[in-house]
């Protein structure tokens, strides 16, 4: 709702002062200049980028306009975490194999949905538990390499904005080079009316308008969408890290999953009284 918001606000006001200002709609309807300025845009994305990399993009725009996923119940769920810790207090880290060598078919990672459908975040949990169980291993080598992981994870995680950002800024080029090639066109009619001249550079003028329209109005801001997006995402690979080192440095389950929650993001952080309250919840079912 708030994406649609800005959106609506953009058109608005640039479309509305440009009315106000006496000009006309039509003179926007320039299908050779549409054509070339997104054209060349889209097509240097596609030659810039790999094909896994389009893919997230795609994704990760459909993440950026649809309802937020990462909500206080979301939030309740990656309590998997603290009956993973509780088991392993129980058990011994054996204990996890059926639960972590194929997790889609575990009865206790199939108790939370919404932590289920994020594959990566999934991985990212099941594995350094594996990890955990392949050997003896202190919270500080554990922590280096969980921080070695999670760079990789952000640095892909963050090219799809970043390439979106460098398309956005490419936008005004393109728009000069529909412009340019509008003023060509204008100046093989030179000797035409004054009239028809004024037309065809006004129709080259709106090539500029919209590349710089686009970049800074749609690609510029979507990119930064999309970028705090991931790194929201991000924050909850960033909670897992923190547990699992502090459940490895010897700290209560309780404790090492309170120091997780301390890296959620602000909108939804729950408050340490909060997570009690559910673990409370849980230990009653």
């Amino acid at each position: 709702m708030q994406k649609l918001l800005g959106l609506i606000i953009i058109m608005f006001c640039v479309i509305g002062g440009y009315l106000m200002s006496g000009g006309i709609m039509s003179s926007f309807w320039q299908p050779g200049e549409i054509i070339i300025i997104l054209g060349a845009g889209m097509g240097a994305m596609i030659l810039a980028n790999p094909k896994y990399v389009l893919v997230e993009m795609w994704q990760q725009i459909k993440s950026v306009v649809s309802k937020n996923q990462y909500t206080l119940e979301f939030q309740q769920q990656l309590l998997l975490l603290y009956e993973l810790l509780e088991m392993v207090d129980e058990g011994g880290l054996k204990k996890l194999d059926e639960h972590i060598e194929i997790p889609e078919n575990s009865t206790l990672f199939q108790k939370y949905p919404l932590i289920l459908k994020h594959k990566g975040l999934v991985t990212f949990i099941s594995d350094n538990f594996r990890l955990m169980a392949m050997g003896k291993i202190n919270e500080h080598e554990l922590e280096g390499i969980l921080e070695q992981e999670l760079g990789a994870v952000e640095e892909q995680l963050l090219v799809p904005s970043r390439s979106m950002q460098r398309t956005a800024e490419a936008m005004p080029g393109f728009g000069i080079c529909a412009a340019v090639l509008g003023i060509i066109i204008t100046m093989q009619s030179i000797d035409g009316s004054i009239a028809l001249i004024g037309i065809k550079v006004a129709a080259a003028l709106i090539g500029t308008f919209l590349g710089v329209f686009i970049c800074y109005c749609f690609m510029d801001p979507l990119a930064n969408a999309m970028e705090q997006e991931m790194k929201k995402r991000l924050s909850f690979f960033e909670c897992v890290r923190i547990v699992l080192v502090n459940h490895v440095a010897g700290k209560p389950s309780l404790l090492a999953v309170d120091s997780g929650r301390k890296m959620l993001p602000l909108d939804n952080k729950p408050t340490f009284a909060t997570l009690d309250s559910w673990i409370n919840k849980m230990e009653g079912a």
